[in-house]
């Protein structure tokens, strides 16, 4: 009996070349009418562009150090102020990160995704840091699922929000879902700082070579600038291709609208040089991962 085609052998595809702006931006902490209005001037620049999608950094409506702002900040994912957004940008697909208040009452770093005047996909945060100067599960409820999603344009689309990054598991799931594209929105500040390099900012383009090449998918980080709380956003937005090279960056450290165009022919070519989700045995990795599951929780 031959099995169902899975959603990602049923999708489209992407099709390009296609334009991609990375809004490196500085949001201001707990102003939200002031960020609105900010995304507003961005997601008018990237359509003078002619970009297909406008991508935002995690929490761009908020900023990010908001401890006990949480509750006075969030929104619903089809809120007024995301409508107003979505058709401020008319015909490009727009990606916006919140604050997610859920039916609930229940609150979320949340990213959404839509296109054509709707939202089409919303992300929550699954792993939310807990070291260091991060303290996020005080403030915030965990995503509880990791998925890709079909768009217009873009062929399989997977969001991850900063720390979801630096999980293999976030990865893989995303290669299971044979995604076009991988998205990375962040807030993440500069540490290790050892002259002119920053080392987080070295991890996040070690990661996004190393993913773009095992998904053979464009991977595209977008992290924002500024300060908050005394500490230094880094910026440095990147767009990988699925050879590992990069397509276009933005500048350390500066705002900027870093305009990303890539061919998805290239998409076909590396996956032809390199098929690694093809011979991928995601069979064994279940059965292995479900072993080690009655191993380590099933006493």
């Amino acid at each position: 009996m031959t099995p169902a085609p899975s959603s990602a052998e049923t999708s489209t595809g992407p099709r390009g070349p296609l334009r991609v702006a990375m809004a490196q931006i500085a949001p201001r902490l707990g102003d939200r009418e002031w960020n609105f209005r900010l995304h507003l001037d961005q997601i008018r620049a990237a359509r003078a562009a002619d970009a297909d999608l406008v991508v935002f950094p995690e929490l761009s409506l908020t900023g990010y150090f908001l401890r006990d702002m949480v509750p006075d900040v969030a929104i619903r994912a089809d809120g007024p102020e995301i409508e107003e957004l979505l058709a401020a940008a008319g015909r490009t697909a727009v990606v916006v990160g919140f604050v997610e208040e859920s039916p609930r009452h229940r609150f979320y770093n949340a990213a959404l995704y839509a296109e054509g005047g709707r939202v089409v996909h919303v992300h929550r945060k699954v792993y939310l840091p807990t070291y260091g100067l991060f303290d996020e599960q005080r403030y915030f409820a965990a995503g509880d699922r990791i998925r890709a999603f079909d768009t217009a344009g873009f062929g399989r689309v997977g969001i991850l929000i900063c720390e979801d990054f630096w999980h293999l598991s976030a990865a893989a799931i995303m290669q299971a879902e044979e995604v076009d594209v991988l998205l990375c929105v962040a807030n993440s500040p500069a540490r290790g700082v050892q002259g002119p390099k920053i080392r987080t900012a070295e991890t996040y383009d070690h990661l996004a070579r190393t993913f773009a090449q095992l998904l053979g998918a464009v991977v595209i980080v977008v992290n924002r600038v500024g300060f908050e709380d005394g500490l230094c956003f880094w910026g440095g937005s990147k767009a990988t291709g699925p050879d590992g090279r990069t397509i276009a960056e933005a500048p350390m450290l500066d705002a900027a609208l870093a305009i990303a165009e890539f061919d998805t022919a290239e998409l076909r070519r590396q996956r032809l040089i390199a098929p690694l989700a093809r011979d991928e045995r995601l069979l064994l990795t279940i059965e292995e991962l479900q072993r080690i599951k009655r191993l380590r929780y099933e006493v």
